[in-house]
């Protein structure tokens, strides 16, 4: 029998709550579901199309593409703009794999760069790391923040380069009143479950204003067929499956709610998290952040999130190894101490819940937390 004198344990706050999501959508979504098995429209069909267009229309641009994934979105942008054996591509060292090991699928090499207070890609040295091998930048826009894009485009079009968005966090942010993912040549995007606009498995998409560039992606992504007899180049297989895009266009229209929440959520932390303890990259008037993660930077990071997780609170860190330290990129030849900024970072960030499910008093809950700790030491 329990001891009634014994405090009763907080729920926990998960960092993510698919559950929750499921249980809003339920009806809808089994809804949805269902008519894409009754319609047996399994690859390609009506419901991607109905995707495209609408993914085209909500950011202005002539052409979106659906694909399988966010990685898949970057490896194809780069091979339709001709980009591959001989080439450089400057990305930053502190973001998801995906972006480095996309830019070595298609044969280039990529040139890491250091970042700002912001987690975002630093432009001045990206303006140092430019040589004659540089064929394109590829900014990360890092917890749905975008990088400052007026200076990197200024330097592309100083040295005639190509700019590949990686915005697979970003779907909705603005820079200047700009979408992320219409600034640069081409914008990719992730609809991967823990995103912001989220499958319910694998998917991606890309967004352009270039014809040219959407008509190559669509023949390679379906193993460069032509028709159904005629390859015209040797392709890949990265169709968006008709049951997810019918699920992604659902859940399109609940986009504005979603980002709503997670700004306001955001906003709390903002103004309940003391300073002193907890660095908040400051939210600037030209920028409208979706905050598909909330990223502070704290001292005792390690220690801080032990704490939160005795206290029922999930926390994620994203990322704890900087891609120059991957086993994977020692054929790239950098070192520790190469990126400080980023290394320094990898040391202090914290991702705190922010999805849309928390309640208010969540929120204050996780900061007082956090505040506590620092009091308590």
């Amino acid at each position: 029998m329990p001891d009634a004198d014994r405090p009763v344990d907080p729920a926990p706050i998960p960092y993510v709550n698919l559950s929750a999501q499921f249980e809003e959508e339920k009806d809808e979504l089994l809804a949805v579901v269902t008519e894409a098995l009754q319609r047996g429209d399994f690859i390609g069909g009506a419901a991607v199309h109905a995707l495209e267009r609408a993914l085209a229309e909500m950011h202005s641009v002539e052409e979106a593409v659906c694909l399988n994934s966010g990685t898949d979105a970057l490896v194809l942008a780069m091979r339709a703009l001709g980009i591959g054996q001989g080439d450089d591509v400057i990305t930053p060292a502190n973001s998801f794999v995906a972006s480095t090991s996309s830019i070595v699928h298609v044969g280039a090499r990529p040139v890491l760069v250091d970042v700002l207070p912001d987690q975002n890609i630093d432009p001045d040295a990206v303006a140092r790391a430019i040589t004659p091998r540089t064929k394109a930048i590829m900014p990360v826009h890092l917890t749905g923040r975008i990088a400052d894009m007026d200076v990197i485009l200024a330097l592309a079009e100083k040295h005639g380069l190509m700019v590949i968005e990686d915005a697979a966090q970003a779907i909705g942010s603005l820079h200047r009143g700009r979408l992320a993912g219409t600034i640069g040549d081409v914008g990719c995007f992730s609809a991967h479950p823990l995103k912001n606009l989220n499958a319910c498995g694998d998917a991606g998409f890309l967004v352009t204003r270039r014809s040219d560039i959407a008509q190559r992606i669509r023949l390679v992504r379906n193993h460069g067929l032509a028709d159904r007899n005629t390859v015209a180049e040797f392709g890949i297989v990265s169709r968006l499956d008709s049951l997810q895009a019918s699920i992604l266009l659902m859940r399109l229209k609940r986009l504005p709610q979603v980002t709503e929440r997670r700004r306001r959520n955001a906003a709390l932390y903002q103004s309940l998290l003391a300073p002193e303890h907890v660095f908040m990259p400051p939210c600037l008037e030209h920028e409208f952040n979706t905050f598909h993660t909330f990223v502070v930077q704290v001292d005792q990071r390690d220690a801080l999130q032990a704490w939160l997780g005795e206290h029922g609170i999930g926390t994620a860190v994203h990322y704890p190894i900087p891609i120059h330290l991957q086993p994977a990129a020692r054929s790239l030849g950098y070192k520790p101490g190469d990126f400080p900024v980023t290394e320094a970072q990898a040391k202090r960030i914290l991702t705190l819940p922010v999805n849309q499910y928390l309640s208010e008093a969540d929120v204050r809950r996780i900061a007082a937390t956090v505040n506590a700790f620092y009091d308590r030491t």
